[in-house]
């Protein structure tokens, strides 16, 4: 057995005894100040959040879990417990899983990501390979899953350092992808900007959507698609930045060209063929489900704010309904309509479709609720500002939970992080005085920075398969980026770029 599974089975065996023991002790003990109900969410949020920590039980069912005891100890009724399970945001997640499967079924992504790598500017320069590479995937995982966007760009990534190393045998020198510093620094660029782009549109990556959610349930805000895009593209551009300079100095080639790389890039993409019907159709669905989303924030800049139009628009195309139309001209849109052949199957599109991310979000949202019905997200709230002194500043208030989300990431799944810290976080910027927006955006935009370890994000676990990346590489080039897109990116976004948004 290897001592990461080693690791994790004690982790989980701990876990599985521990927490409801701990869940327990917290019940019993005496908190004058709490009503039973909230009491009673406090010890069944400790259990909860050491399982997701721990995972001795699969995520998405520690997250039904939750509202299912919440039910049966009397905390809330059923019709509480699960409503977040119907919440508007579960379908957008919904429409945007389809229109990434069905990108991905007909490989559309790899066309795209084929066509980048084949530009002009790229050619055999290594920097400039690891530079498209990079854009790719993270223009990619803004519209499609992370992890999604790490497996179609995982193998691209091997077949170029297979040709790598082909040319370099050619010329009568030995690479070795296992201790070849540039193999390295390829592969956790796939990892990392997949993680980076996720920050691109609420849709890219789960903590974005839960966010959204709570900010909804928890203080009423809404943040809309054309908001959530705005400080997402700047926050995509410089982690991005980051990324690359970081990788690009720490993970070079041993020459300055390679061989024969456009021409390997070029054989890949004229394998794909002309477009078909499918692949038209899918980017037709999906540039609606584009252009209604960002139409309500273009409208916004042409027209006055709580203009009648943008009312109507938003009532009657909210993102979820959206993503939903994208999602469903799918079904819709005839790739041979003589033999009822059409752009996407259900069969298709349910394999498509992360059931466990959206029960997983649902509970994070029911958790969330329940906090805000009985009263726990005050106690909360009023709980870390006392702790921070009292009186702390915004600026103070972003960069703990900020920091809290990072090293929770780091340790545990960013989705499950996201469903611990962002209640937290909201509350306690509610209870000082401040817009919880700001501090929001900082818990989601910090959980996506896991680089550290494999089991920081999905993305980290594929690309670190491939033998290529040493985990002490991996942890040093992690607290690089971390410290400084945590530092120079996610508290200062948060604090000017969010709240210039918002204002």
């Amino acid at each position: 057995m290897s001592h990461t599974s080693a690791f994790d089975r004690r982790r989980r065996t701990i876990g599985l005894f521990g927490a409801p023991i701990c869940a327990l002790l917290v019940f019993l003990t005496p908190m004058p100040d709490l009503s039973l109900a909230a009491h009673k969410l406090l010890a069944l949020m400790t259990l909860v959040a050491l399982w997701w920590i721990t995972e001795p039980l699969p995520l998405p069912v520690t997250a039904l879990l939750g509202p299912t005891l919440a039910v049966v100890i009397g905390i809330v009724p059923a019709s509480t417990a699960f409503s977040a399970f119907a919440n508007p945001l579960i379908f957008l997640f919904m429409g945007g899983f389809m229109l990434a499967t069905a990108m991905m079924h007909h490989h559309l992504d790899k066309r795209f990501a084929f066509w980048l790598l084949s530009r002009r500017w790229v050619g055999s320069n290594p920097k400039k390979i690891l530079l498209a590479m990079g854009l790719a995937t993270a223009l990619c995982s803004g519209w499609v899953s992370n992890t999604a966007t790490t497996a179609m760009m995982f193998p691209i990534a091997l077949g170029l350092l297979g040709a790598i190393k082909e040319m370099f045998a050619a010329q009568g020198k030995i690479l070795d992808l296992h201790t070849s510093k540039y193999a390295t620094g390829i592969m956790l660029m796939t990892a990392y900007a997949a993680s980076i782009g996720g920050s691109l549109t609420p849709i890219g990556a789960p903590p974005n959507l839960i966010i959204v959610g709570f900010l909804s349930e928890m203080s009423h805000i809404y943040v809309s698609f054309f908001d959530w895009m705005v400080w997402g593209a700047v926050s995509t551009i410089l982690y991005f930045i980051i990324a690359y300079v970081v990788l690009a100095r720490m993970y070079p080639l041993e020459v300055s060209e390679i061989a024969g790389a456009d021409e390997f890039i070029a054989a890949r993409r004229q394998e794909l063929g002309k477009w078909t019907r499918a692949q038209k159709n899918t980017l037709i669905a999906f540039i609606v489900a584009i252009v209604l989303w960002v139409t309500p924030g273009i409208m916004s800049i042409v027209l006055e704010p709580g203009s009648p139009m943008i009312k109507l628009y938003n009532r009657l195309f909210p993102e979820a309904v959206a993503a939903l139309v994208g999602a469903l001209a799918l079904f819709l849109l005839p790739v041979n309509f003589k033999e009822r052949q059409f752009t996407l199957s259900w069969k298709e599109a349910a394999k498509g479709i992360e059931w466990g991310t959206l029960l997983l979000f649902g509970g994070g949202l029911s958790m969330g609720t329940m906090m805000y019905a009985t009263g726990l997200s005050i106690w909360f709230g009023t709980l870390i500002i006392d702790a921070l002194g009292g009186n702390p500043s915004e600026v103070a208030l972003i960069a703990v939970f900020a920091v809290m989300s990072l090293l929770m990431s780091e340790l545990t799944s960013h989705t499950a992080a996201t469903n611990m810290v962002g209640p937290l976080g909201i509350t306690a910027a509610m209870a000082a005085g401040f817009n919880p927006v700001p501090v929001a955006v900082a818990i989601a935009l910090a959980s996506s920075l896991g680089f550290m370890l494999p089991v920081s994000t999905p993305p980290n676990a594929i690309v670190y398969a491939s033998g290529y990346i040493p985990i002490t590489k991996m942890i040093k080039t992690g607290v690089y980026i971390d410290i400084i897109g945590i530092a120079c990116v996610t508290i200062p976004l948060a604090i000017y770029v969010v709240k210039w948004v918002i204002s």
